[in-house]
């Protein structure tokens, strides 16, 4: 048996990165242990959480730029009640305040991290990606390769009742995680995968798939899971330095192993 980082950089790889409450912290960790060990997927899929850390991953950021960007984030910088009197110059914003927070803080926080690479469309990142949302008026999951980025990752993250959907050429569109929390469904049937599992830990059962199914590795499919991290929440952002470092260090260890 070989370690998984020989059996990963033996051939072309995606990675699949899972929605999962404020799990971008995680995956920003998982894509930092992948640079250290000189792996580089061909291509990122994700969902939510999964969106917007290889979203931004992939259209040019490095782990550690986007490690910054995140460790520095405060509750204010996001947080932005719908009941808060709109600005004119914001009256083209995609969002809908059909949710907690209207996301336009969201928006800026994307917009400027994006500006630092250039990127405005998919088609343009630096390592090809794919986002996945859930189209509410069909309810069917859309997986997103091409158009501006900015709504997508948005929308992937518009989790219900903490954001609004977000309109997406035209139509509105909610968090990926609702029909596809591991983004599997913008993977082709013979698509080399590493996939970061993040842990469903709501109250609330899942709308759709498994634990079970998500966690099971084949022959295409290496799995990685991270079940006890520090859990971050908006009043717990303290918390996100902790589980970004703890989810580097355990993904390295991971990468270590043999492969079964």
């Amino acid at each position: 048996m070989s370690r998984r980082v020989e059996a990963l950089a033996a051939e072309p790889f995606t990675l699949a990165l899972s929605a999962g409450f404020f799990g971008f912290y995680a995956h920003t960790g998982v894509l930092l242990a992948l640079e250290q060990a000189g792996l580089k997927p061909r291509r990122v899929v994700g969902a939510s959480a999964g969106a917007i850390a290889g979203g931004m991953w992939a259209a040019g950021l490095s782990g550690a730029r986007l490690a910054e960007i995140l460790t520095s984030l405060r509750r204010e910088d996001f947080w932005d009640p719908t009941w808060q009197r709109s600005r004119p110059e914001q009256a083209r914003d995609p969002g809908t305040a059909f949710g907690l927070l209207r996301g336009r803080k969201f928006d800026r926080l994307l917009a400027d991290a994006l500006a630092e690479v250039g990127v405005e469309n998919i088609e343009d990142c630096a390592v090809s990606f794919a986002g996945v949302t859930h189209e509410l008026r069909r309810r069917r999951t859309v997986v997103h390769e091409r158009g501006p980025i900015r709504p997508v990752i948005r929308a992937s993250a518009a989790l219900p009742l903490m954001f609004g959907p977000v309109r997406v050429a035209g139509t509105l569109h909610a968090d990926g995680g609702i029909s596809d929390r591991p983004a599997f469904s913008a993977l082709a049937a013979d698509e080399r995968c590493l996939y970061h599992h993040l842990p469903h830990r709501s109250r609330w059962p899942r709308v759709s798939g498994s634990e079970a199914d998500d966690r099971r590795e084949s022959v295409l499919r290496m799995v990685v899971v991270h079940d006890e991290l520090p859990r971050v929440n908006p009043m717990a952002l303290d918390q996100g330095r902790r589980a970004l470092e703890s989810a580097r260090e355990q993904t390295l260890r991971w990468l270590d192993g043999r492969s079964g």
